[in-house]
């Protein structure tokens, strides 16, 4: 069926959410939280891509990803025909991944901090480019060899429906509007909650043109 829905314009408009959102007993949706550091992680962004460009990933079952991913951090996720599975080496470039920054450990400290997971320390950043169209089906984030770490999760660009579930597929799911900047925190009992995104809508943004970019950290056990 064809999306008659006006396609997305960068106006600038003021945000009037407040600055802390309760989603769930371990969940919390922190609006422009990010705001502020959105050009600096703009730019390590592009610094990150220059060693580790980004790729659509094949799936276990055969398939391509729609959404395009790099990695940094001392642990980067990939996918492959073998499985899901984290690693130090970059698989397509045989380097380790890059660095993760000063930027992006400092806001997503920041951000758990704020949420209520104070002691966390990531140590595996993905970086997901969306364009229109691209989606992420529901699932849960359960390779980290650890559930005691909360997710956080990193929006700039074009606005994006995320889908918020239950802890069985099956279980109703919450659409969830985020905005560039924003920022998603989600452990303890929420920690293996099934997310995902609907397909991204045509639009531009400002900061990053026909794009949502999406920085999501995680503590891995090593």
């Amino acid at each position: 069926m064809k999306d008659n829905r006006p396609a997305q314009l960068d106006f600038l408009l003021p945000d009037t959410r407040p600055e802390y959102v309760q989603l769930d007993t371990g969940a919390v949706l922190l609006p422009g939280f990010a705001l502020h550091n959105a050009e600096a992680c703009m730019r390590a962004i592009h610094h990150i891509a220059q060693q580790a460009p980004f790729r659509k990933m094949q799936t276990p079952g055969g398939g391509q990803m729609s959404v395009a991913m790099t990695c940094c951090g001392t642990f980067g996720w990939v996918s492959t025909l073998q499985g899901y599975s984290y690693t130090k080496v970059n698989p397509f470039t045989g380097q380790l991944w890059p660095d993760m920054p000063a930027i992006f450990q400092a806001l997503a400290h920041k951000a758990a901090q704020k949420a209520g997971f104070a002691q966390f320390q990531p140590n595996a950043c993905l970086i997901n480019s969306y364009s229109p169209g691209a989606r992420m089906g529901l699932h849960q984030d359960r390779d980290e060899g650890c559930t005691d770490q909360p997710v956080v999760s990193l929006s700039f660009g074009l606005e994006a429906t995320f889908l918020w579930g239950g802890l069985k597929r099956s279980d109703p799911t919450r659409q969830i509007l985020l905005k560039d900047g924003d920022v998603l925190v989600w452990g303890g009992p929420d920690r293996l909650r099934f997310h995902g995104i609907k397909p991204l809508r045509q639009g531009t943004h400002s900061r990053t043109g026909e794009t949502r970019l999406n920085i999501t950290f995680r503590f891995v056990a090593s």
